[in-house]
């Protein structure tokens, strides 16, 4: 019997997932959590075999969860489910450790197929489904432009994309981590993300950090 936690902050996608996998032989499904703090927490207690994990999740993003699963639960499965569809991605979440990676928009077999072969030892990436397109590379202005933002804003993206640190940007920019952190929540804001998993995304979609 595999044991299966869904870790994603939206509550439909969870019923919907759990609908189908409830009626699949062998797999038993686990109490879903919202984010990766509660993912964390709930294995401290219950034993789990597989996690599917969304990337884009409040407290505690997918990426940092992924971390934090391969210190501590080394023996657990990990497929990532999730709507980007980037290569850049995809290899980022395969040197991290994870044993699969799904797009939301995969038919319920791939689903399951994906779960089962990562039950048995197997690696489960859908690259047939990734698109193999480059990034759209905006003219910088152009990027600016489409979300509003200042040249220093994007320039944050950058280092933020390049896993600076808020201080490494304030001792680099020399301004001080107060101002790294407003401007941060000013580019989470208009970019539209909750966190810098999503960030990432953008700046990788559209070739932010070859700007």
């Amino acid at each position: 019997m595999i044991k299966l936690i869904i870790a994603d902050d939206h509550q439909l996608l969870i019923e919907g997932l759990i609908s189908v996998l409830s009626e699949v032989e062998g797999i038993m499904m686990l109490e879903p959590v919202n984010d990766g703090k509660q993912l964390i927490n709930s294995l401290r207690s219950n034993t789990a075999d597989i996690v599917l994990l969304d990337l884009n999740m409040p407290n505690m993003d997918g990426i940092k969860a992924l971390e934090v699963l391969k210190q501590e639960f080394s023996r657990i499965k990990i497929i990532v489910l999730t709507n980007y569809n980037q290569p850049q991605l995809v290899e980022k979440i395969k040197k991290l450790g994870a044993d699969g990676y799904i797009l939301k928009s995969s038919a319920s077999l791939v689903l399951k197929e994906a779960i089962f072969k990562v039950s048995q030892g197997e690696s489960y990436f859908e690259q047939e489904l990734i698109s193999e397109t480059e990034p759209n590379h905006y003219f910088i202005d152009d990027f600016m432009k489409k979300f509003q933002l200042t040249r220093r804003e994007v320039e944050i993206i950058r280092m933020i994309e390049r896993e600076f640190t808020s201080k490494t940007i304030a001792d680099a920019l020399y301004i001080s981590e107060f101002t790294v952190s407003t401007h941060r929540k000013n580019i989470m804001k208009k970019l539209g993300v909750k966190n810098v998993a999503g960030l990432m995304n953008i700046a990788q979609q559209f070739g932010i950090a070859d700007i």
